[in-house]
C-alpha cells in the first residue's frame, strides 16, 4: 500500500457535493488546518472517486478494511490513530477522506498543489484497486434538489458565490413551505419588475418555478440583492450572511 506523509488538509464536514469541498486556492484564514502525519493512498475508478466525492453513502467494506488504523494526524505534538482515514484518486481528481469511525466519507479535503503532484506521480504507473460499493442498485443515481443543487448550477462560482447562493436557496425553500401568494409575488417582482403586470394572476406554483428556474443559473449582483432581502430579519441566515461577507481567502 502506498503511503504519504505530513499531509495539510482543511476538512468540509457532511458535504455531499464536491463542489462544496474547496480547493487550496479557496481555503481561508479562519478554516481549520490539521496535519495528517502518515495516510494511506488509494487509487480507484473513477465511478467510486465521483461516489465518494459527491455523495454520503456507505464506503465499500473492503476499502475500509484496507486503510483501517493506518493513518495518524499530528495535533500538539501528540500523534494520534485514526480509524478509517485516507487519500483516494482516480488518477484525475485527488481527494483526502475522514469517517470519523463511521463508514460513510463524513470529511473531506483537497490537497496542496504540492502534495496533490506528489500523489500524480506516485500512481502515474499504479493499477487501480477494484471495489464493489452499490450496496442497493436502485439509489445508483444521486437526486439533486433545492437544498443540494446539481454541479452544473454551481460550476464556475467562487467559494463566497456557491455559499450564497446555498443561502438564497434555503430562504427560498422556507418562502416555498409558506405558500403566501402575495408574498411570492412581491419577491417575484423585486426579482424581475418588468413582468408585474404579467404575474398578478399567476397562482404560486406558477410563480415558484419561474423564481426557481430563473434563479437556478448563475450568480450575480440581482441574484445577491435578493439574497440579503430574503433572509432579512432571520436570525439564523443572517448569521451565515455575515459569516460570508466576514470570511477571507489566505
Amino acid at each position: 500500500m502506498l503511503f504519504l506523509h505530513d499531509v495539510w488538509v482543511n476538512w468540509f464536514e457532511g458535504e455531499e457535493n464536491g463542489y462544496n469541498v474547496c480547493h487550496f486556492h479557496e481555503w481561508r484564514k479562519d478554516d481549520s488546518v490539521e496535519l495528517l502525519d502518515q495516510v494511506p493512498l488509494v487509487k480507484v475508478e473513477s465511478d467510486l472517486f465521483h461516489y465518494i466525492e459527491n455523495d454520503l453513502r456507505d464506503l465499500p467494506q473492503q476499502l475500509l478494511k484496507d486503510v483501517y488504523q493506518k493513518s495518524y494526524c499530528r495535533k500538539n505534538h501528540e500523534r494520534i490513530q485514526l480509524d478509517y482515514c485516507f487519500v483516494v484518486t482516480d488518477g484525475i481528481g485527488i481527494l483526502a477522506v475522514d469517517t470519523i469511525g463511521y463508514t460513510m466519507p463524513i470529511r473531506k479535503s483537497r490537497l496542496i498543489p504540492r502534495q496533490e503532484q506528489l500523489v500524480y506521480e506516485m500512481v502515474k504507473d499504479v493499477e487501480n484497486e477494484k471495489y464493489e460499493f452499490y450496496a442497493n442498485p436502485v439509489q445508483q443515481e444521486k437526486n439533486y434538489h433545492i437544498l443540494s443543487l446539481n454541479p452544473k448550477y454551481m460550476s464556475g462560482l467562487t467559494r463566497k458565490e456557491r455559499q450564497l447562493k446555498q443561502l438564497l436557496f434555503m430562504a427560498l425553500d422556507q418562502l416555498q413551505s409558506t405558500r403566501n401568494s402575495a408574498e411570492i409575488k412581491y419577491w417575484y417582482t423585486e426579482w424581475n419588475p418588468h413582468m408585474y403586470e404579467k404575474i398578478k394572476h399567476l397562482d404560486f406554483d406558477e410563480l415558484w418555478d419561474k423564481l426557481y428556474d430563473e434563479l437556478v443559473d448563475g450568480w450575480s449582483p440581482k441574484h445577491l440583492h435578493l439574497c440579503e432581502g430574503l433572509i432579512k430579519g432571520q436570525p439564523f441566515f443572517e448569521k451565515l450572511w455575515d459569516m460570508e461577507h466576514e470570511s477571507k481567502v489566505n
